[in-house]
Order: structure tokens, then C-alpha cells, then sequence
């Protein structure tokens, strides 16, 4: 067998080991085995927003046992049918089980990351908010080209996006937006695009010069129903407006757009998509889970110091820069993750920045862990 063939059986067999410390397995299949009894529970569904949840983390399990059984199993296959072709000079078996191992290895490595993601929230639907910042008309566009990033990676993921609010530029792009984004892990994953983004490149608004242009990004998650988070009608201000979208499927005039202040930590929240009274109800579930956020940023240190460093959208806060003249590159500052297919970054391609400040956030979270012990 090839040395470098080897190596891939290698790390594949590194990515299993740390898959299967991660799920602990023996708690695992227990667990799914209680899970297993309570859907007998002819009452089980009497309650349903528990019944769902229940639902949902039986199945977290079920995939996650899948997953590992299946990487292993595709893994003994090929090494088998490499031997044998090998035995019987058979290039092409050998060719085709190689091919098949370097594909297993990215799966596994990328299942290898899914499973750090085991925060708080991090299973949680999430919101996702952006704010044009420094630059005027160039940072409405800015802010767009943001928002159809996101989209796209959310799409190509199998999440669900809905558009919650969206107040268009005065000359072009966007001012702000706000969606809803739903599936498994989809908190765990976007987190990481919360801070300031740059971007650079030559103007297309007819200028001819380079530009720099700034727009803000907020991740936090969609509150789980069973989390209490109190909010004292003293404490809001709710107010309605008038709001039109930007156009084709955004079209939107109406007066039941809402905005609402939370007076104690500055925090506004909108909705105008649905009905007045529809709208009040989003905006005062996204209200619900930035307060919530608030709380798991208390408990994370790491989660505080990168919304304190996040600051204005503008000059010298940047966690992103995407430089598309005079060279094309976007680099993440946090971890120097960095590559110059910026349009594939723009067409949604993130999951390699994402993985990067997971892993570095996974990395500091062990040296802090293994500090407190010493």
C-alpha cells in the first residue's frame, strides 16, 4: 500500500477516534434507547413543542451513531478492495477505492469539526442581522452583497431562510436586513461571522477610485421554547412604521412594520414581513434571543471579548477583510485563514473560515480548560 493512501487511512481513522470520544458512544446508544421509550408514551404528544424536541435530539443522536458507522464501514471496504487489487494488480479497483478513501477522509474531517459544535445554543436556529456602517451608498452595497453571501450559504447548506426586515439604501443596496435561519447546528456554525466585515475594491458607482466600505454582521440564536427569558413591558418601547422592501420578491408597503427598543440595553429589534400583529411577535421572539445571547455571552469569556472587540462598523474592527483590487484575497484577521477565490467566498463559500475560528475557538477553549486544572 501507498504511503501517502496510508496517511489517508490514518487521518481517517484519527477523525473516527475523535468523532467517537466526542459522541460518547456508550452514553449515546443509552440514551437513544431512553429516547426510544419515551416516543411509546401515547401522552408524549399532548405536549407538543416537547414532543418536537424530543423528536429532534433522538434524531441528533441516530445520525451521529450513522454517521460514525457508516465513515468505519466505508473505511474497512476500501482498504479491503485496495489489498485486493493490489493482490491481483488490478490498478483500476485500486484507483477507484483510493479515490473513494481521499473523498471519506474531507467527510470525516468535516464530521470531525460538526461535532465541536456543542455549546449551549449551538443546535439552534439562528438570526442574522446586517448593518451597513462607514461609507455611505458603497456600504448599503457592501451590505447586500453581504446579505446574498449569506443566503447562498445558508441555501447550499439545507437551511430555511426567511427574511424578517429589510430597509433598502437611499441610492442603492441595503441599510439593514434581518433573517431567520433554520436547521440543525445552524447557531453553531453562523456564530462565527458575528463583527465587522471590510471590503476594498475599485467603485461601481461610477467614481473610478478604490473604495473601502464597512458593514456590521449579529449572530445570536433562535431562544428554545422551554428557556424562560422575562422581559418587563416597562422596559420596551414598541413602535410601528412604514416600510418598503427593495423590490421583486421583497415588494412591501405598509404601516405594521415594528421596531422594538429594549430601554436597558439599547438593543432594537424589527419585523416587516407579516402582519402587525405577526410582526410583533417575531420582533419580541428575536428581542427574547438577543437577551438570551446577552446570557450566554456572560458564561463564555471567549464569546464576550470577540462582541466587545467587534465594536463600530469601521476602521479598525474588522474580524474580514475582502480585498477585490488591487489582488483578490479575503482573510479572516482572528485565525489568518485566507484564500483568493474571493468570489467563491461571496458566493457563499464559508465554510472554511468557519471551520478555522472553531477550531481556534475549540483549541482556546482546551488551553483555558487545562489552565484551571493546573
Amino acid at each position: 500500500m501507498r504511503a501517502e493512501t496510508q496517511a489517508t487511512i490514518d487521518a481517517i481513522r484519527k477523525s473516527l477516534a475523535l468523532l467517537g470520544q466526542r459522541m460518547d458512544r456508550e452514553t449515546a446508544e443509552y440514551r437513544l434507547e431512553e429516547f426510544n421509550a419515551m416516543i411509546e408514551d401515547p401522552d408524549l404528544w399532548n405536549d407538543p413543542d416537547r414532543a418536537q424536541k424530543l423528536m429532534r435530539e433522538r434524531q441528533a443522536l441516530i445520525d451521529a451513531l450513522g454517521t460514525h458507522d457508516s465513515i468505519a464501514r466505508d473505511l474497512n471496504d476500501n482498504a479491503e478492495l485496495i489489498e485486493m487489487g493490489e493482490a491481483e494488480g488490478d490498478k483500476d479497483i485500486v484507483a477507484e477505492a483510493e479515490a473513494a478513501l481521499a473523498a471519506l477522509k474531507e467527510k470525516a474531517a468535516a464530521k470531525e469539526l460538526e461535532a465541536l459544535l456543542d455549546g449551549e445554543a449551538d443546535s439552534n436556529d439562528t438570526f442574522l442581522e446586517i448593518n451597513a456602517g462607514a461609507g455611505g451608498t458603497e456600504a448599503c452595497d457592501w451590505a447586500q452583497m453581504l446579505q446574498r453571501m449569506y443566503v447562498r450559504w445558508a441555501e447550499k447548506h439545507g437551511f430555511k431562510v426567511e427574511l424578517q426586515s429589510e430597509e433598502p439604501g437611499s441610492e442603492a443596496g441595503i441599510k439593514s436586513c434581518a433573517y431567520k435561519i433554520s436547521g440543525h447546528n445552524a447557531y453553531g456554525w453562523l456564530k462565527s461571522e458575528s463583527g465587522v466585515h471590510r471590503l476594498v475594491r475599485i467603485s461601481p458607482f461610477g467614481k473610478g477610485t478604490r473604495e473601502t466600505s464597512f458593514a456590521s454582521v449579529w449572530v445570536y440564536p433562535v431562544v428554545d421554547d422551554n428557556i424562560e427569558i422575562e422581559v418587563n413591558p416597562s422596559d420596551i418601547r414598541i413602535d410601528t412604521y412604514r416600510s418598503s422592501g427593495a423590490g421583486g420578491q421583497h415588494v412591501n408597503t405598509t404601516d405594521s412594520a415594528v421596531r422594538i427598543t429594549h430601554l436597558p440595553t439599547g438593543i432594537v429589534v424589527t419585523s416587516s414581513e407579516k402582519s402587525q400583529h405577526q410582526n410583533r411577535d417575531i420582533a419580541m421572539k428575536a428581542l427574547k434571543s438577543r437577551l438570551y445571547q446577552m446570557e450566554l455571552d456572560k458564561r463564555n469569556a471567549a464569546i464576550t471579548e470577540a462582541h466587545d472587540a467587534k465594536g463600530s462598523a469601521g476602521w479598525g474592527n474588522q474580524i474580514r477583510s475582502y480585498v477585490l483590487q488591487p489582488y483578490q484575497m479575503v482573510k479572516d484577521l482572528r485565525t489568518a485563514h485566507e484564500t483568493s477565490d474571493t468570489q467563491g467566498v461571496l458566493d457563499g463559500d464559508l465554510d472554511g473560515f468557519m471551520a478555522a475560528t472553531l477550531a481556534m475557538n475549540v483549541a482556546g477553549k482546551s488551553r483555558s480548560e487545562a489552565q484551571a486544572d493546573d
